[in-house]
């Protein structure tokens, strides 16, 4: 919520932000628990917890909504994508993929775009290892493959590449109601600029195409 450009460009456009917090770690870092057994919160009944509680107080539905995390949240994101992807309309992580070995399918089709640094030496796009050898962030583009399979998409070959003006977009039109959108900019690990009101165009587009 400290991203003030962020929520004010949301804001600016109709949409609330809702911004719930990770666990607390042993080692007093806050972290989601997306990782295939590690221990605690269940993270999926979480946030249709708090999904619940935001419809209502304020009418807010998960029809509507889209799913979006950065880094740690990044990686929440596509695990509960992958696990749950009826929990919410769409799907949009930051900077995170999968870890090795990624899951070998997931439940169901998504809407997802995903943003991610050419720059990017936290979460590089090839993946790295971490705590010695223990874990092993999964490489970007193998996550995508998994994406297109699990979307049944005809090709590995995108439907559509063009440039948005710093950003390199790659797009897959799949099965009816999916869609895959993949945004490389030049930075690092980071939230990119104008991220909000480019996925927003994203997410707009496709619902009105999906109700047409």
């Amino acid at each position: 919520l400290k991203n003030t450009k962020m929520v004010d460009a949301f804001n600016a456009r109709g949409y609330a932000v809702i911004a719930p917090d990770a666990t607390r770690r042993r080692n007093g870092n806050r972290s989601w628990v997306f990782y295939p057994g590690w221990e605690g919160r269940n993270e999926a009944e979480f946030l249709r917890d708090v999904m619940a509680d935001a419809g209502d107080r304020f009418g807010v539905s998960s029809n509507d909504t889209v799913l979006a995390g950065f880094s740690a949240g990044g990686f929440m994101v596509n695990y509960l994508a992958c696990a749950h992807p009826e929990d919410f309309a769409a799907y949009a992580p930051v900077s995170g993929g999968f870890w090795r070995p990624q899951p070998e399918n997931c439940a169901g089709p998504v809407r997802l775009f995903h943003s991610h640094g050419w720059k990017d030496r936290t979460v590089p796009l090839e993946g790295r290892y971490l705590g010695g050898i223990q874990y092993h962030q999964g490489d970007i583009y193998a996550g995508l493959e998994l994406w297109r399979q699990t979307n049944g998409c005809e090709s590995h070959a995108p439907d559509r590449v063009w440039q948005d003006g710093d950003y390199l977009r790659r797009r897959w039109d799949c099965a009816h109601g999916t869609d895959i959108e993949f945004a490389l900019f030049p930075g690092g690990h980071q939230v990119p600029k104008g991220w909000a009101s480019m996925m927003l165009d994203w997410f707009e587009a496709e619902s009105e195409r999906d109700s047409s």
